[in-house]
C-alpha cells in the first residue's frame, strides 16, 4: 500500500508514557515479527514488545517447510535469507537399520517445494529488519507485559508493560499474543486452554557432521524398537539431533552419565558414535524440551487474538511449529487489515472469527498426524513394529498415498503446478 496510510506510524505521548498503534504485538519470535511485517505491508502500524533482548533469545526450531518458504517470499524476505539457508532435498525413515521410506521433495508439483534450514535468530532478524524499514513498526526490547488494558465494555484496548526505561501503556485496536507456549497474554485474557502431555520428551543437541557419506541435505528419522531420533542438517554445518526419551526420563538418563547418551546415539546412528564420544563430553551441550500439546478452543476475544504456540502448541515431529506460526501471522494480518483501516470493532471481531475458522482446521490436521506418528514411533511389540515398517514401505512405493499423507503437512492448501517442476528447481 502506498500513500498516507502506508506511512502511518505509532506516536508516542512522552507526558503520559503511552504509545498508540493499530496493533500491539506481544512476542518477538517468528510469529510476532512476521505479523508486524505483514501488517506493515497492509498499511497498519504496530508496536511490538519483546520480553527477551534479541541477543539473549535462544531458539531450537530451524526447519522451514516449503509452504512457509512461500510465505517468506510473499513477505519479501526470502531472497535475503537464501545465503544463510540450507536447502533440504530428501526425507528418509530407517527402521531397524533399513530404509523404509525415502521422499524426494523435488518430486512434488509445487512452485516452492524445498524445505530450508534457517537459524531462527537469522530468520527473526530478517523479519525485524524488513519491518523496521517500513517505518510502521516500533519495537520495545526487554518489555514485560503486566496487564491488559480494557474499555468499559471489557474490550481489550492494549497492554501495560514494564521496560528498562519505566512503565509504558500501548493503546491499540487489536492486541496479539505471540508470546509462545507459556503465553502471558493468553493467561491475562483468561482464555481457557488445555495441555496434554505426550508420552515423550526430546533431548536436543548438535554434533559435527560424521565422516563418510551422511547426506547433508536430508531429514533423517531413525527408529529402533520403541526408540527414535530426528537427525536434521543445520545451516551452520552441524547436525541437529533430537532424541526421544520417556516423559520425565531425563533425570534418570542423566544419572547414568553421558556415556548412556552416547549409547543411545550409537544405537540409532552408528555413524555418529565416534563423533559423539569425542565432542559430547557433558550435558551442557544438550537441551531438554518438554513435549506437550496445547488446545485453545478460542484463539480470540474482543480486541485480542493469539498466534503460533500461544494458540496451538505442537510437538517437534515434522517440524511444524515455526511453519504454523508464520501461516497464522500472514492470515491474521490479511483478515484484520480492512477492519483496522476502517476502525470498525464489530468488523474486527468478525475478522478474528474468520481467522480462526481459516487456520484451525489446518492446525488440527497437522496435530493429528503428529500424534499418529508419535504413537507409531513408540511401537515395541514385534507385530506392531512389522506393521509400522509395512506402512512406511507402502508410502515409499505408492506416490498417490505419499502425496495424500505428506502434502497436507508440507503444502497445505497450495495449488499444484500444471506441469511438473524441473528437478532441483527452487523458485
Amino acid at each position: 500500500m502506498t500513500g498516507p496510510e502506508a506511512k502511518r506510524q505509532p506516536r508516542a505521548n512522552m507526558t503520559e508514557r503511552q504509545l498508540t498503534a493499530d496493533v500491539c504485538v506481544v512476542g518477538g519470535g517468528p510469529a510476532g515479527r512476521a505479523l508486524a511485517l505483514a501488517l506493515a505491508r497492509h498499511g497498519r502500524s504496530t508496536v511490538l514488545l519483546e520480553k527477551n533482548g534479541t541477543a539473549r533469545r535462544a531458539f531450537r526450531g530451524e526447519s522451514v517447510a516449503p509452504d512457509a518458504v512461500r510465505l517468506l517470499a510473499g513477505l519479501g524476505v526470502l531472497d535475503g535469507l537464501r545465503t544463510a539457508a540450507l536447502p533440504v532435498r530428501r526425507l528418509t525413515v530407517a527402521d531397524g537399520g533399513h530404509t523404509v521410506l525415502a521422499v524426494d521433495f523435488d518430486s512434488f508439483p509445487y512452485a516452492y517445494r524445498t524445505p530450508l534450514e534457517i537459524p531462527q535468530p537469522t530468520l527473526t532478524a530478517a523479519l525485524a529488519d524488513a519491518a523496521h524499514r517500513t517505518g510502521a513498526v516500533t519495537t520495545l526490547e526487554r518489555a514485560t507485559v503486566t496487564a491488559l488494558l480494557r474499555d468499559d465494555a471489557g474490550r481489550v484496548r492494549g497492554v501495560a508493560a514494564t521496560t528498562p526505561d519505566g512503565t509504558v501503556e500501548v493503546r491499540a485496536a487489536l492486541t496479539v499474543g505471540a508470546d509462545g507456549r507459556h503465553s502471558t497474554v493468553r493467561d491475562l485474557a483468561a482464555l481457557p486452554w488445555h495441555s496434554t502431555p505426550l508420552d515423550r520428551d526430546v533431548i536436543w543437541l548438535k554434533l559435527p557432521f560424521p565422516h563418510g557419506n551422511w547426506d547433508r541435505h536430508a531429514y533423517q528419522v531413525r527408529i529402533r524398537g520403541n526408540r527414535h531420533g530426528l537427525f536434521l542438517p543445520s545451516a551452520d554445518g552441524r547436525l541437529r539431533v533430537g532424541l526421544n526419551i520417556p516423559k520425565g526420563g531425563f533425570k534418570q538418563l542423566r544419572a547414568q552419565g553421558v556415556a548412556a547418551l552416547h549409547r543411545r546415539l550409537a544405537e540409532l546412528a552408528p555413524e555418529l558414535a565416534d563423533t559423539a564420544c569425542h565432542t559430547l563430553t557433558g550435558w551442557s551441550g544438550t537441551a531438554l524440551l518438554d513435549i506437550f500439546s496445547t488446545d485453545v478452543p478460542h484463539w480470540y476475544a474482543p480486541g485480542l487474538a493469539l498466534v503460533g504456540d500461544a494458540a496451538h502448541t505442537l510437538s517437534p515431529v515434522l517440524g511444524q511449529g515455526v511453519n504454523h506460526a508464520l501461516a497464522d501471522a500472514v492470515a491474521l494480518a490479511a483478515h484484520t487489515a480492512p477492519a483496522l483501516h476502517h476502525h470498525d470493532p464489530p468488523a474486527l471481531d468478525a475478522a478474528l472469527a474468520r481467522y480462526q475458522s481459516h487456520r484451525a482446521p489446518v492446525v488440527r490436521r497437522a496435530r493429528a498426524l503428529q500424534l499418529r506418528q508419535e504413537r507409531v514411533f513408540a511401537f515395541a511389540a514385534p507385530l506392531a513394529v512389522a506393521l509400522r515398517r509395512g506402512a512406511y514401505r507402502a508410502l515409499h512405493h505408492t506416490p498417490a498415498l505419499r502425496r495424500r499423507v505428506l502434502e497436507p503437512v508440507y503444502f497445505p492448501g497450495r495449488q499444484r503446478l500444471r506441469r511438473p517442476a524441473r528437478p532441483l528447481e527452487t523458485p
